[in-house]
């Protein structure tokens, strides 16, 4: 059974950073598809970065420019470099990975806080 552990949430100010890292354990890292999701209050869960095996990333035009997701297969680690933060960044981030081939996993981890204000 694979397992993920999100770290380095916390408080920050406006225009701050902060780099979240979520270590997988159980599961072969390198054939997942990893992605980092948040959830504000009262509001759906949304994708805000994800990464390929190959380690193509992707981003929403919110997080575009501010944001970068890495992987590290050697650590079974992905990262989430997030600068420039917002208040409306705030909210609960999970990180999650996705496995299809040679059959399908989809794991979650529990979420950190992150939460932007002065």
């Amino acid at each position: 059974q694979g397992q993920l552990v999100e770290s380095g949430g916390g408080l920050v100010q406006p225009g701050g950073s902060l780099r979240l890292s979520c270590a997988s354990s159980g599961m072969l890292f390198s054939l997942y598809d990893m992605g980092w999701y948040r959830q504000a209050p009262g509001k759906q869960r949304e994708l805000v970065a994800d990464i390929t095996t190959g380690g193509s990333p992707n981003y929403p035009d919110s997080v575009k420019g501010r944001f970068t997701i890495t992987r590290d297969n050697a650590k079974n680690t992905v990262y989430l470099q997030m600068n420039n933060l917002k208040p409306g960044d705030t909210a609960v981030y999970y990180c999650r990975g996705i496995m299809t081939r040679p059959f399908r996993r989809d794991y979650w981890g529990q979420g950190t806080q992150v939460t932007v204000s002065s």
